[in-house]
C-alpha cells in the first residue's frame, strides 16, 4: 500500500519539477517585472501579453511532466497498472484547468494543456517497455 501511495506522490513530484524548470526557462526569457511580484492583476497581464513561445514553453513543461509522472509511477508502483499514471494524470489536469479558468490563456493553449496529460499513459507503458513502433 505504501508503495502505491509514494508512486502517486513519486509521479507528482517528478512532474512538478519538470512543469518548474520549463517555467524557468520562460520567466528567464520572458521575465516578470517587478511590479508583477504581488500583484494578481499585473500578472495577468503579463500572462496576457505574453508571445506565443513563452506560452508554448508551459505546454512543453506540461508534457515532459505528463511523461515523467506516468513512468515514474510506474516505475515506483512496480505492479504494471496505470492507475498511479492516471491519478498524476488527473491530479495536474485539474490544476492545469484551474490554472486556465484563472488567467487568461488563448484557445489553442486550452486544448493543448488538457490534451498533454494523456502522456502520463506514454510514459507508463515506456516504463513497462510496451511502446510498439
Amino acid at each position: 500500500m505504501i508503495r502505491k501511495i509514494l508512486a502517486v506522490v513519486g509521479g507528482i513530484m517528478a512532474a512538478s519539477v519538470c512543469i518548474w524548470m520549463m517555467e524557468s526557462i520562460g520567466h528567464a526569457l520572458y521575465p516578470l517585472s517587478k511590479d508583477t511580484a504581488n500583484d494578481v492583476d499585473a500578472f495577468k497581464k503579463y500572462v496576457e501579453t505574453l508571445p506565443f513561445m513563452a506560452l508554448l514553453l508551459v505546454i512543453f513543461g506540461y508534457a515532459l511532466g505528463a511523461f515523467v509522472a506516468g513512468f515514474i509511477s510506474t516505475k515506483i508502483a512496480k505492479d504494471g497498472k496505470n492507475v498511479y499514471a492516471i491519478i498524476c494524470g488527473i491530479f495536474f489536469l485539474l490544476a492545469t484547468i484551474y490554472n486556465m479558468v484563472v488567467l487568461p490563456t488563448p484557445i489553442w493553449f486550452w486544448i493543448l494543456g488538457l490534451a498533454v496529460w494523456g502522456l502520463v499513459l506514454v510514459g507508463h507503458k515506456l516504463a513497462l517497455n510496451k511502446i510498439e513502433v
